[in-house]
């Protein structure tokens, strides 16, 4: 008769192992998440104050009364309702382009074979060391030969691609696409762009959500280039901004009321989205 030997325990398996974070890891969270909230903190205190208050020593460190009144300054020395409907025009423009064409250039430069793939994309990556600056004397004699200075496209259009959202999106297709998906596809029949829409796409939505939630932050928050193409009369909230607390003394308190109205757009779209973002990262993680 033969003895059935059962395997000793030997405690939970390491994969199965659930990690706890002790006191020093919270404490250590606690004070990021301070030091991280208290700019934010601080531009609701200054836009609810007088500027008489914020020149106080010590300044005062809890909201005051002024918020609605800085609101109204806000309004009447710019024209931010129309520099927030352009700024998210040019915004979800800029984002909706960036990671439509750098969707398909990242899958061609992970997943296409052709002739000189290497090369173009040292060069592609090889533009980000280049200083954006160095390119704003030619690119503005561009758009005045067009035409379009002090128009939204002349903001749009050289944002539509990034080298960043390139190299980016090759490198998740890279780590998240099999090649096996794309050689039974090709078996089946279906095209390049066929390809592209019904499998390349669904995979890539985690990282394309990424993507456009950084581009969709850096343009609404860019203020160099527009601040050149365009002028008061067409602002992005940016440019909009300038204007506010003019005079021999700037008021500080009514230019941080018109930058937390610039920043609740901003707040908003990550509150909506973070969440999705973060849960399409980890769900792409455990399937790769």
């Amino acid at each position: 008769m033969t003895a059935l030997v059962r395997p000793a325990r030997t405690g939970p398996s390491r994969a199965g192992r659930t990690l706890h974070a002790g006191p020093l890891a919270h404490t250590i969270l606690i004070v990021a998440v301070l030091f991280s909230a208290f700019p934010f903190y601080w531009t609701v205190v200054a836009a609810s104050r007088s500027n008489a208050d914020l020149a106080k020593v010590p300044p005062a460190l809890l909201p005051g009364p002024h918020l609605m009144r800085n609101f109204e300054a806000v309004l009447e020395e710019a024209d931010i309702g129309k520099a927030l409907l352009n700024s998210l025009l040019v915004s979800g423009s800029i984002t909706l382009g960036t990671v439509l064409c750098c969707t398909l250039a990242g899958f061609a430069f992970a997943k296409l074979r052709f002739r000189g793939r290497g090369a173009l994309l040292a060069v592609t990556v090889g533009t980000m060391m280049i200083p954006p600056q160095l390119g704003v004397i030619p690119l503005f004699m561009l758009i005045a030969e067009l035409g379009w200075v002090n128009q939204l496209q002349s903001v749009i259009l050289p944002g539509l691609v990034s080298a960043f959202g390139v190299f980016f999106m090759r490198q998740y297709l890279v780590q998240s696409l099999p090649d096996e998906l794309i050689e039974a596809a090709r078996v089946d029949g279906a095209s390049t762009a066929r390809i592209f829409w019904s499998i390349v796409v669904p995979i890539a939505r985690p990282g394309m959500a990424v993507l456009g939630l950084l581009t969709f932050m850096a343009a609404w928050n860019d203020f160099f280039w527009p601040v050149v193409a365009l002028s008061s009369s067409e602002p992005t909230v940016q440019v909009a901004l300038r204007q506010l607390g003019g005079g021999y003394v700037h008021d500080q308190s009514v230019i941080m009321a018109g930058t937390l109205l610039g920043t609740l757009p901003v707040l908003l779209v990550f509150g909506l989205l973070g969440r999705q973002i973060v849960g399409g990262i980890m769900q792409g993680a455990v399937k790769g």
